[in-house]
Order: structure tokens, then C-alpha cells, then sequence
């Protein structure tokens, strides 16, 4: 089966790991030096993806693949 992970950009991906750890769009937007539109588009995009709905989707998603690791 495809990984849907490998769909993702690589801006996608970085979007996806500060979003998993907590970081709003706004701060994400910040972060990487792009417009807070953008990130909400690529967002958008990465759930679209991965088929997740939710914040809480997007998290267990990001644990699952090893993306963050889980709090002590």
C-alpha cells in the first residue's frame, strides 16, 4: 500500500511536526518565515493528505510515526 506520508512536501512535513507540537498557525508562520495563510493552506493540505480532521488526529498521526515523541 502507498504511504500517504510520502504525498506530503517537505514544507508539509515541517508544518505538520510544529503543528503536532502544539505550535498555532500564527506561530508556525513565524517559525518558517511564511505567511500565515500559507500555513493554514499547507495544513489544509497535509490533513487533507492524511485523511485527519482533527488537532487530535493530527497528534496521534505525528506519534504513531515517530514524528514527536510522546511526553514523559
Amino acid at each position: 500500500t502507498m504511504d500517504r506520508y510520502e504525498t506530503l512536501t517537505a514544507r508539509e512535513r515541517e508544518v505538520l511536526q510544529l503543528a503536532a507540537e502544539g505550535c498555532s498557525n500564527p506561530d508556525i508562520a513565524v517559525r518558517l518565515g511564511i505567511s500565515p495563510r500559507t500555513t493554514e493552506t499547507h495544513r489544509a493540505n497535509l490533513m487533507r493528505k492524511l485523511v485527519l480532521r482533527t488537532q487530535t488526529d493530527l497528534i496521534r498521526y505525528a506519534l504513531q510515526r515517530g514524528i514527536i515523541a510522546p511526553e514523559d
